[in-house]
């Protein structure tokens, strides 16, 4: 690629700015200033890492909605929204450092001690649909752990990372908290440089790929790979309630979202009336720009995205699903609200992960035959089901990282969040999640 990394607005095509991107060089000596850093950031007490953590974000108070309106330009994703993910990064930071301090005190059995070291040098590789998000999750527990980190954004939101980062890195030591930009290409040297842990947020290929090239060292892994999530309706669920849950969590971020529900099996016995309160919910959606007032869907992130999703709509379509609303011909850089019915599992619609605002359903006889069909995948994030008696059982037997009965699969307060199967490797957020940011050691004395 190009020496200079261009960031468009993917509602209009509009040049937003630039970055320089970095060569292999350049990473090199950035991994290796890392290291020497993380020597003096490891031997801080924790609380002086905390105080530095706290003071970095507490910096980027004042520029808030500025990084708002960024994030909306360059990632697509209405005010609303861009000022809820701001908020939540610049807000949310300190808390979750606080967290991976409680998590990573040492503790005593007998006479042994238990220990959380540093393991040195952290890369985070971060997403586009979440860009300040998703990045702060892993940064934040792998500098309280007293790794430096080397921080790769997403090649498609870089002026948000860069322009995050600018306010925070002033308030660390020189070197333990570094960027680079680039593509594909330079997530590959990173991963095979010398850093000794890899977090990853992304697709489940680049995952597998990563494993692979860290393994001649044994990288220390945390990956989140991406889902398929399915929705189960039962013929006891609160249709109403099932129906706009099922909307909600299709279209929300513009289906751009891991844990958004992708496939939907619904009892027989409720499918019409459920099928009709989609669509009526659904035809309230409104595509556009971020500025634009009662948007609800946003401009797919690029051409690319949005020739896929048109792609997997005629392959439903070919194969004998139904538009209910929608249709197969839609022009970039929106996909209109689309709801899908007699969803197959031949279709690349039940198959795969389409990362796009659609309602995918299909109707079932028999409770067993759907489930069968919801863990039919490689991918295990989330699935939810809506139902009364009977519910509990269903959710017992999905294959999922994440469940959720009768709402959707986000735990409260720290709760990890965690794939099953090939949607994930390792975890973050809890106690747990922050440990594996570190190096447990055991001291008898």
């Amino acid at each position: 690629m190009s020496d200079i990394l261009q960031s468009i607005d993917p509602s209009n095509g509009e040049l937003l700015g630039s970055v320089k991107t970095h060569a292999e060089s350049e990473i090199t000596q950035m991994v290796t200033a890392a290291n020497t850093a993380a020597q003096s950031w490891g031997f801080l007490t924790i609380d002086q890492r905390l105080q530095a953590i706290e003071k970095a974000y507490s910096s980027a108070v004042p520029a808030i909605s500025q990084l708002a309106t960024l994030l909306s330009r360059e990632m697509g994703k209405d005010i609303r929204r861009a000022t809820g993910e701001v908020h939540g990064t610049v807000y949310g930071g300190p808390y979750i450092a606080e967290s991976v301090k409680q998590a990573i005190e040492p503790s005593q059995i007998g006479r042994t001690r238990i220990e959380y070291k540093p393991f040195g040098v952290v890369a985070v590789i971060s997403p586009w649909n979440y860009p300040l998000a998703m990045a702060t999750n892993l940064i934040i527990p792998a500098l309280v752990a007293g790794n430096a980190v080397v921080w790769k954004p997403s090649e498609h939101t870089p002026l948000i990372a860069q322009k995050l980062f600018e306010s925070l890195a002033p308030h660390f030591p020189e070197n333990v908290l570094q960027i680079i930009h680039g593509d594909g290409v330079q997530g590959r040297i990173l991963v095979e440089s010398e850093v000794n842990m890899v977090a990853f947020t992304g697709s489940q290929a680049v995952g597998k790929d990563i494993m692979q090239r860290a393994s001649a060292s044994l990288k220390r892994l945390v990956m989140e790979l991406g889902g398929n999530d399915p929705m189960i309706v039962m013929a006891d669920a609160d249709i109403e309630a099932a129906a706009r849950f099922a909307v909600a969590s299709s279209f929300e971020n513009s289906g751009q979202m891991c844990t958004s529900t992708e496939r939907i099996y619904i009892d027989q016995a409720i499918a019409e009336r459920f099928e009709q309160s989609v669509v009526a919910i659904a035809r309230n959606y409104r595509t556009g720009p971020w500025d634009m007032d009662g948007v609800n869907i946003g401009p797919i992130i690029n051409d690319v995205q949005h020739e896929k999703i048109v792609h997997h709509i005629k392959n439903a379509v070919d194969h004998g699903a139904k538009l209910l609303l929608g249709s197969a011909d839609q022009q970039p850089p929106y996909i209109q609200p689309t709801v899908i019915s007699n969803m197959k599992p031949a279709m690349l619609i039940e198959q795969v992960e389409t990362f796009g605002p659609l309602v995918c359903i299909d109707r079932y006889s028999d409770i067993e035959k759907a489930i069968q069909r919801a863990n039919n995948s490689s991918y295990g994030l989330g699935g939810v089901v809506f139902g009364s008696a009977g519910a509990q059982a269903v959710a017992d037997r999905l294959e999922a990282g994440m469940v959720g009965i009768n709402q959707g699969v986000g735990g409260e307060g720290d709760a990890p969040w965690v794939g099953a199967k090939q949607s994930g490797f390792g975890f973050h957020g809890s106690a747990d999640g922050h440990k594996q940011f570190a190096q447990i050691r055991i001291v008898n004395q």
